[in-house]
């Protein structure tokens, strides 16, 4: 059972739609989608276009779903997709490329879940029957289990270079891109200018209960309509949830730099518990990975005993954690959230129950 009053940190998924965004969805305009006559779908496809100067775009059900329209339509059966061995699409999306488009995914060390042209040279298999063809190359911004970390411009850039010079299309997993663009100042469209095809999802640091988007060419995007049929994400009177979209392009991106500098305001709290470390040595956006010291106990023991409190944080590893601040957590209880997680190690852990307290992430 909830303890009342929860702090909620183990991800920006876990907001609620504000009483703006729940009368927008109430009021919205609807249509049948899926024969291009839901004048919301229709108004937020438009508005992303104009946004990320792209030609095209189409709305999803979630931040995987459009993923997968993506590698379906760079890829053929037996391609391969050269990606940073944390990335979400290889790691967290239930082996996809594989299970749904016959791809596997080539698993390359960067930096934080960041790469840079040095890290790709020689990665596009030779032209041999015996070698899967090299057919993609997928970025994160920002990185998630790289530790919510920004892509320096310079390396989109010099990858897209690359990319396009060997023949090969870039598709990005924006899963948290406007909290890439509130970090590092660069605009959504220069951020994005050399990329093929870009996913945003809307319920990560949005506040929208639901919904993803995949934008790109007219020709990429003309495909992925037919790809989101295939993979049963037909939309009928998809507005209610596209409002929501809208409501939050509308209201919620300025109020990021919020989320980031709660983030910050964590990390300071927590950096003076002794035991704890920083997983990542900056923190750049609304997600904090640390560590706790194993003669304290573990990760797991540490986030159950936290939920006993109120304080929701997910164990990411055997040692280390990961929390996520969002629209729906203030200052005040980032201020109750580390003065709870001393108090709990001050205690000590004892033989809390880990069960549950994993997160999907825990083995990253």
């Amino acid at each position: 059972m909830a303890v009342k009053n929860e702090i909620d940190l183990r991800s920006d998924t876990a907001t609620r739609p504000s009483p703006g965004m729940r009368r927008a969805m109430a009021e919205a305009e609807v249509g049948d989608d899926m024969f291009g006559e839901d004048p919301t779908v229709n108004r937020l496809e438009a508005m992303i276009c104009e946004m990320l100067g792209k030609e095209a775009a189409v709305y999803a059900s979630s931040g995987t779903q459009s993923n997968q329209m993506g590698v379906r339509i760079h890829c053929q059966l037996g391609d391969e997709l050269l990606i940073e061995s944390t990335g979400h699409i290889a790691n967290y999306e239930q082996g996809a490329p594989a299970a749904l488009s016959g791809v596997s995914c080539r698993l390359i060390e960067g930096d934080g879940g960041i790469l840079d042209v040095g890290d790709l040279a020689g990665k596009i298999r030779p032209d041999n029957q015996h070698f899967p063809r090299t057919a993609l190359v997928c970025l994160e911004n920002t990185t998630n289990m790289g530790g919510g970390r920004v892509y320096p411009q310079e390396n989109i850039d010099r990858i897209c270079e690359w990319a396009h010079a060997n023949g090969l299309p870039v598709h990005l997993d924006g899963a948290r891109l406007f909290n890439a663009v509130t970090a590092s100042g660069v605009p959504v469209d220069r951020m994005v200018r050399d990329i093929d095809t870009i996913s945003i999802c809307f319920s990560k640091g949005l506040g929208c209960p639901m919904g993803s988007i995949l934008v790109g060419s007219k020709a990429d995007i003309a495909r992925a309509r037919r790809v989101r049929k295939l993979f049963g994400g037909a939309l009928r009177q998809a507005g209610i949830t596209a409002a929501a979209a809208i409501y939050a392009l509308e209201n919620n991106l300025d109020r990021l730099k919020d989320d980031h500098a709660h983030a910050q305001q964590f990390t300071a709290g927590i950096l003076k518990i002794p035991g704890i470390t920083l997983a990542v040595p900056e923190v750049q956006s609304n997600l904090v990975f640390f560590y706790l010291a194993p003669e304290l106990g573990t990760a797991a023991a540490l986030s159950a005993r936290l939920k006993e409190r109120g304080v929701r944080i997910n164990a990411s590893g055997p040692q280390r954690l990961r929390a996520c601040t969002h629209l729906d957590v203030t200052a005040e209880q980032v201020d109750t959230a580390v003065k709870i997680i001393g108090e709990v190690l001050s205690e000590g852990l004892g033989t809390a129950d880990p069960a549950h307290a994993s997160s999907p992430y825990a083995r990253a």
